[in-house]
């Protein structure tokens, strides 16, 4: 399964499981007078934003390369990454604001059994949703899916506060308070987890030390003799990298033989790693400059 496929998957997947969800919410909530489980399903209703997001960035990153684009369109998973990261902020937020009003005004929240019931069903079916994006993103590497994921959990996360608050909102008034709070917190975690790891790869890293091992162990098996490869910088554009790299050879190796050597090294990365090359030649007596 791709990342595009996977994206689309997931998005669908996730639309339709929190619709039918959101409308059990509205349906308990309206019969049952509970303002707290409307907000909860208008709460599980935007989780579908956030899904009709990621399939709007799946269909821009199937383009191909264009001319204005010639690396592809695949950072637009990154992007719907951070506009995912984004909507969890808000909804972090939120939950900071709402659990400190009601802590203030000391609020008690009654519920129905048929409120606890789809609420139970309500969190088990998001933490369902949130391991199957976690394994598609896990499956295909798609950074979008994994935001997404993390929304799923923020939503579990909320209904299981409100299942909590059912439970002991007779002995503790402020449990709702505290737990809204918490899990605030936690969607602040999450938020700062996808935009690091999102803005590390936007930025360009360093190739990992098993990809640089295994083409320098390819190189030296292969060229026996004095050549050095050095200055490795990996260019995540998702769709396709592009790695970039230095080889010294011997500074009386004509022109044509360096170019050949550099030109097989690039095949092989392509073969083995699906990574674009571009190797920068240099004779041996530059030494250890860079």
């Amino acid at each position: 399964m791709d990342k595009i496929k996977g994206g689309y998957i997931e998005g669908i997947v996730s639309i339709i499981v929190n619709v039918v969800l959101s409308a059990f919410k509205f349906w308990v909530g309206v019969i049952t007078g509970s303002l707290a489980l409307i907000a909860d399903g208008w709460h599980t209703l935007s989780d579908s934003v956030s899904s009709i997001v990621l399939i709007i960035a799946m269909k821009l990153m199937s383009k191909k390369a264009d001319k204005e684009h010639p690396f592809g369109h695949g950072r637009w998973e990154q992007i719907a990454a951070l506009f995912i990261a984004f909507i969890l902020a808000i909804i972090g937020y939120d939950f900071i604001k709402e659990a400190v009003a009601r802590f203030k005004s000391r609020e008690m929240v009654h519920y129905g059994t048929a409120a606890i019931v789809v609420m139970i069903f309500s969190v088990i079916a998001k933490e369902g949703l949130t391991q199957y994006a976690f394994y598609i993103a896990r499956k295909t590497g798609n950074e979008s899916v994994k935001a997404d994921a993390w929304h799923h959990r923020s939503d579990a996360m909320a209904s299981l506060i409100v299942v909590l608050g059912m439970l002991f909102a007779q002995q503790f008034w402020w449990i709702d308070s505290v737990l809204a709070a918490v899990v605030a917190l936690f969607l602040f975690y999450a938020t700062f987890e996808i935009v690091k790891e999102t803005v590390v790869k936007m930025l360009g890293e360093e190739p990992s030390s098993d990809l640089v091992e295994k083409i320098s162990s390819h190189v030296k098996e292969t060229y026996p003799g004095n050549l050095q490869l050095h200055h490795f910088h990996l260019h995540d554009y998702v769709t396709q990298k592009e790695l970039t790299l230095h080889i010294r050879l011997d500074e009386d190796m004509s022109i044509k033989e360096g170019h050949q050597i550099a030109s097989e090294i690039e095949a092989y990365i392509m073969k083995e790693f699906c990574i674009m090359t571009t190797t920068h030649v240099e004779p041996l007596d530059l030494g250890g400059e860079e």
